[in-house]
């Protein structure tokens, strides 16, 4: 994990899939939803304006709350099962894991640890930036995935 930082976050547009999801089927929601979005972005005549992403309503469970998609430049028409959305503006805690994603809860364990020792209330959604794409890099060891959490 890199070290974690205080930032300032601008809202952004973002055009995603929506839907309440076993843990175990996420990758195959996953493999169907990012997809969706690029194509529906094209038929807008946009492209994302960077990697993946998955915005959690709250901390996974057996199920779990998200909106799987991409950042845009501006808000989008709704196109089947993808809708305009955004991410929120504000302060947040950001860092980097590296490695598979099932090892994911150690870094937001040491998020939370950094949060309570600078005195900083986290919110119950967060969201992940896949900034490696698991296709084109099998070891995933080397994965890097951004975790954002915003605070108060």
């Amino acid at each position: 994990m890199d070290e974690c930082r205080l930032v300032d976050l601008d809202t952004r547009d973002t055009a995603v899939v929506r839907a309440t999801v076993a843990m175990a089927e996420l990758p195959q929601f996953f493999s169907g939803a990012f997809p969706a979005v690029i194509a529906a972005l094209a038929g807008q005549g946009l492209a994302p304006l960077g990697p993946p992403f998955t915005w959690y309503a709250g901390p996974p469970t057996d199920d779990v709350s998200l909106e799987a998609g991409f950042v845009v430049p501006r808000p989008i028409e709704p196109a089947g099962t993808v809708v305009p959305s955004r991410l929120p503006g504000g302060r947040a805690v950001q860092t980097v894991h590296v490695g598979p994603y099932d090892t994911m809860h150690t870094t937001y364990d040491r998020m939370r640890t950094w949060m309570l020792d600078h005195d900083l209330i986290p919110t119950m959604s967060m969201w992940e930036v896949y900034l490696t794409d698991p296709a084109a890099e099998p070891d995933p060891a080397a994965w890097r995935t951004e975790i954002w959490w915003p605070v108060s």
